[in-house]
C-alpha cells in the first residue's frame, strides 16, 4: 500500500501525519500551499472537491475529512482505535465524532466567522463557539478514559484532539483568555504526554512546530509553506 498526504503545516493534517508516524508507516506528502490558494486549485480539486486540506491518497485512491480518514487508517492497521467487534467501539466512536462534529465545527466559526455571518455578527459567533468549545473541553476532560489509549499506546482521539488544544491555545490569537489548557488536567497531562512520542517528534522537525506544541505551544514556523 502507498500513501500520499496532501498537507498544509499546523493544519488538520498535523493529525493525520502523525497517526502515519505512530502507526510506522512510510508514506509521501504534498504541499498544499494556502499562500497562494492552493486548496482551491483545480489540481487539488480533482483529489477533494471540498477543497479542505487534508486528502490523503490511499493507492492513488483519494480519501478526505479527518476523522474518516483516521478511523481508516486505524481500521487498516488494527490500530489506534478498538476494533469493531470490541464493546469499547461505540464509545470510541461517540467521542471520535464529537471531537470531530461538535469541537472541531465550532473552532471554525472561531477562525473563519467572515464564512457564516456578516462583520456585524462576528463578535458574538466567536463569543458562542468559545463558550461551547470551553464546556466541550470540560466533557472531555471528564470522560478522557472512554477513549483514551495507554500512555504507551494513543489513539486517533488523542492525536486529533491535542491538535485541538493547540489550535485553541493560537488561534486566532495567543491574546485569548477563553482557553486555558491548565483547567484541563486530564487533557493537560495527556498533552505532555503525546508530546514525548517519536510521531510528534517527526511532526515538529517536518511542520517547524515548537517543541511543547500542545501543553505549551507556539506558532509553527515551517519549512515550506504557510500554516494556518
Amino acid at each position: 500500500m502507498t500513501y500520499r498526504l496532501f498537507y498544509a503545516p499546523d493544519n488538520a493534517s498535523l493529525m493525520v501525519r502523525m497517526t502515519l508516524e505512530e502507526l510506522q508507516q512510510p508514506y509521501e506528502t504534498q504541499l498544499v500551499d494556502r499562500a497562494v490558494g492552493g486548496q482551491k486549485h483545480p489540481d487539488y480539486l480533482q483529489h477533494n472537491p471540498v477543497g479542505k486540506i487534508p486528502t490523503l491518497l490511499i493507492d492513488n485512491e483519494p480519501v478526505f475529512e479527518t476523522a474518516a480518514i483516521l478511523l481508516h487508517l486505524a481500521e487498516r492497521h488494527n490500530a489506534m482505535a478498538p476494533a469493531p467487534a470490541d464493546p469499547a467501539r461505540a464509545p470510541f466512536l461517540k467521542w471520535l465524532f464529537f471531537v470531530s462534529n461538535t469541537l472541531h465545527a465550532d473552532f471554525r466559526l472561531l477562525v473563519y466567522p467572515h464564512k457564516h455571518t456578516s462583520e456585524a455578527g462576528y463578535a458574538d459567533l466567536q463569543r458562542g463557539a468559545e463558550q461551547r468549545m470551553a464546556h466541550a473541553f470540560s466533557i472531555l476532560d471528564d470522560a478522557a478514559r472512554e477513549w483514551s489509549g495507554r500512555e504507551d499506546a494513543p489513539t486517533i482521539i488523542d492525536y486529533y484532539l491535542v491538535t485541538m488544544m493547540r489550535w485553541c491555545a493560537l488561534y486566532p490569537s495567543k491574546d485569548q483568555t477563553w482557553f486555558n489548557i491548565a483547567a484541563y488536567p486530564t487533557l493537560n497531562a495527556l498533552a505532555k504526554s503525546i508530546e514525548t512520542r517519536p510521531a510528534v517528534h517527526a511532526a515538529i522537525q517536518a511542520e517547524g512546530l515548537n517543541e511543547t506544541p500542545f501543553s505549551l505551544p507556539d506558532y509553527a514556523d515551517p519549512p515550506e509553506g504557510t500554516a494556518i
